[in-house]
């Protein structure tokens, strides 16, 4: 890719760089550049990012700086995949909050800095929780039950356990143990996945309505 980039005279960024990263990305299947706006037609199989960058690009580079990438993702992705992105960013440590407030951000991305949070541990994560606020009821996240970290509390009871693709083997083993601590203590479990989320969601928000509408949410009294 960055032989590429050389030869057509483009700089990887937005979702291609910020997988390049390690950061949680949903790809799209295709190649995001960027490129200066004086430049001619560029020949190069891609989608093209033609914005001035927030951060100056020295002329030999090949790879956009985070700050660029997050600039631009925040534009070109859907809001809550480039939310999941930007807290991957800090969670991840390539960039901080001090760091986004000082930069001259475009409107998409200052709204974007204002729902940051640092502490979501994952994409998934970071997209579950906005589509449940309209439940109304508490969304508390990475708290620690039975001696773990639990993804989300709805109300006192309910818990919600993401998985990514390292829930598997010893990991797997461990968070059947954790389940059943949680439930002997009267917590209910709703574990869900990867392909769940992001290709079945109205399935894992029927399973959470109904577990609120039978109560499973809140105290025992």
């Amino acid at each position: 890719m960055l032989v590429a980039a050389a030869k057509t005279g483009v700089v990887l960024t937005c979702i291609t760089q910020a997988h390049r990263l390690g950061l949680w990305v949903l790809k799209d299947g295709s190649t995001h550049v960027a490129a200066p706006r004086h430049a001619g037609r560029i020949a190069v199989r891609a989608h093209v990012h033609w914005e001035r960058p927030v951060v100056p690009r020295e002329p030999s580079a090949l790879e956009d700086p985070i700050e660029n990438v997050l600039a631009i993702v925040a534009r070109c992705q859907p809001r809550e995949k480039a939310l999941a992105i930007w807290n991957s960013a800090l969670q991840t440590q390539k960039t901080t909050i001090e760091v986004l407030h000082g930069l001259p951000l475009a409107t998409e991305a200052r709204h974007l800095f204002a729902e940051l949070t640092p502490f979501a541990d994952s994409g998934l994560e970071t997209i579950v929780v906005p589509r449940l606020r309209w439940l109304k009821l508490p969304l508390r996240r990475q708290i620690w039950l039975a001696g773990h970290r639990v993804d989300l509390l709805i109300g006192d009871r309910l818990v919600v356990q993401i998985d990514g693709g390292h829930h598997v083997g010893d990991q797997r083993s461990e968070d059947i143990a954790h389940d059943a601590r949680l439930m002997l203590m009267g917590f209910h479990v709703i574990r869900i996945g990867y392909s769940q989320i992001v290709d079945d969601w109205p399935d894992v928000q029927d399973v959470i309505m109904r577990a609120v509408a039978q109560g499973l949410h809140r105290a025992r009294t």
